[in-house]
């Protein structure tokens, strides 16, 4: 047989689409050749495969060899068709049997020696293979993360002759061990914050309705402590979220590791540039936003932060994914996350700390927080400010409550909104408010109000409804009242004009 084909699997974004290796020989003067829209890595891997089935004491046909990546409008990069070429050539000169090659799917790069070398994008790969009902054998380095995949049945080897061994039914390849699904563990809790109720409380709200939330006060108040303390309180990842979680950095090349379970936690440097906080690159890769997918993205000195590069999140923050285009490709990355960030009151840090440290001028203070757009901002349900700790309060052990005991009524309030809609409040579009949100006369009369008196958006009066909504649902009431409206409207007290906390409550009573 002078014709064999093998199946492998491309890398598009977190998809893994089907690439079916077409292999024939024919006679003529001998030669190599790979057609399918390869890139350079791929055509690097005739000068691999041919020593690989060398020095793997195979023989390698002294004929035209063709080998076809199909389709051929896919582009084709890196070393993951290795395997695969080479298990066609021998299949094609009938040097393994060809009729097995159907029942499995190949992704591995060559060593000049014969090994397997580790690839990315192995858990995508994993999960479509499963979808086909086909065999899916990786190189023993990938063994950990496609076995992630419970559904997939996979297969591990070291080398190239014991994938040919295992073809022959010789010596059988070994499947990895599965995954145990166990409880995830943060070695830090919120019993370590000392003080800070409200900040505490606007925690336990985010984590409840999904919301994002700014924590802005001088430094040394906790706003980072807390904020690294958010997945701890967070309802445990289902297993279809953590293996979205993981395909994500299998993409990027990163170990999911045994906390494969645990919320992502991704804090990006203010001097990330758009590119690594989004995406991109003339191959995009996923950015920090998609690595924090199903998890929490901590922006730490928000205004450090250059203005375009925080402008880029505008779009994510509202559809849950992001679209990189490229003159070759247009991919997709899952951008479902969290936001948390912080930042001081102004480029001193001690604006309005009840001292007289502060010596910055207003156009200073203005500057600073102009960085942060107003766009931007409303997209921010929770403006907290985090004072700073009395001294009795920090000579004090820490007494507030653990994340075991909040994130129970996070679970809780989150059951109640998914019973209810479906979804955590956070996402509910502007029709589900109508529904779900409605308010009374009095609740109606008090919002108008403060969407004067602060000079709220349409996008920050819906962002209000849905906080009052968690609130309400944190309390186990069916509907909004007038106390869940003023005390949502108290997390909207950082706009344009004063950066100081406005009492909502008492300006509205």
């Amino acid at each position: 047989m002078s014709l064999a084909i093998a199946y492998t699997r491309a890398q598009l974004g977190v998809d893994a689409p089907l690439v079916t290796v077409e292999t024939h020989l024919s006679n003529g003067l001998p030669g190599f050749t790979i057609v399918g829209l390869p890139e350079t890595a791929v055509k690097e891997s005739k000068d691999r495969v041919r020593s690989a089935l060398l020095n793997s004491h195979f023989d390698f046909p002294q004929r035209r060899i063709t080998v076809n990546l199909a389709p051929a409008d896919l582009p084709k990069e890196g070393g993951r068709y290795d395997l695969a070429i080479a298990l066609g050539i021998l299949a094609a000169s009938e040097q393994i049997p060809g009729s097995e090659l159907e029942h499995y799917e190949f992704i591995g790069e060559l060593a000049l020696s014969g090994d397997l070398r580790r690839v990315r994008g192995s858990i995508p790969a994993a999960m479509a293979c499963g979808k086909e009902n086909r065999t899916l054998i990786v190189p023993r380095i990938n063994a950990s993360e496609a076995a992630l995949c419970r559904n997939t049945q996979i297969l591990t080897a070291s080398n190239l002759l014991s994938v040919c061994a295992h073809l022959h039914k010789r010596e059988p390849l070994s499947a990895p061990h599965k995954p145990v699904i166990h409880e995830a563990f943060y070695p830090i809790d919120m019993c370590d914050v000392k003080g800070q109720p409200q900040a505490r409380r606007a925690l336990e709200l985010a984590a409840s309705g999904g919301h994002n939330l700014l924590f802005y006060g001088p430094p040394g108040t906790g706003k980072s402590m807390l904020a690294s303390r958010l997945p701890t309180i967070m309802p445990p990842l289902e297993e279809a979220e953590a293996l979205q979680a993981a395909a994500v950095k299998s993409v990027a090349n990163q170990s999911s590791g045994g906390d494969w379970l645990s919320r992502p936690f991704r804090s990006p440097h203010h001097t990330s540039s758009a590119i690594a906080l989004v995406g991109g690159g003339s191959n995009p890769r996923p950015g920090e936003i998609s690595l924090a997918h199903n998890g929490v993205l901590f922006l730490d000195e928000l205004p450090e932060f250059p203005r375009q590069v925080l402008e880029v999140l505008r779009e994510p923050l509202e559809s849950g994914h992001i679209c990189i285009s490229r003159a070759s490709a247009q991919v997709e990355y899952p951008a479902k996350f969290q936001l948390i960030a912080a930042m001081n009151p102004c480029p001193c840090g001690f604006y309005h700390d009840g001292s007289d440290r502060c010596r910055c001028t207003p156009q200073q203070i203005s500057r600073y927080r102009d960085k942060i757009s107003g766009p931007l901002l409303d997209r921010i349900d929770l403006q907290v400010h985090v004072g700073a700790i009395p001294l009795q309060d920090i000579q004090k052990k820490p007494e507030g409550e653990n994340s075991q005991t909040i994130r129970q009524r996070v679970v809780a309030t989150r059951e109640i909104q998914l019973q209810r809609q479906g979804k955590v409040n956070a996402q509910l579009s502007g029709k589900e408010l109508a529904t779900f949100c409605h308010l009374g006369t009095e609740e109606s009369m008090l919002l108008a109000s403060a969407l004067t008196r602060l000079n709220l958006s349409a996008r920050a009066y819906d962002r209000v409804l849905r906080v009052a909504r968690t609130l309400a649902d944190m309390s186990a009431s069916a509907e909004i009242s007038s106390a869940h409206v003023s005390e949502a409207l108290g997390y909207r007290n950082l706009d344009r004009e004063n950066i100081a906390p406005i009492a909502t409550t008492m300006a509205l009573a």
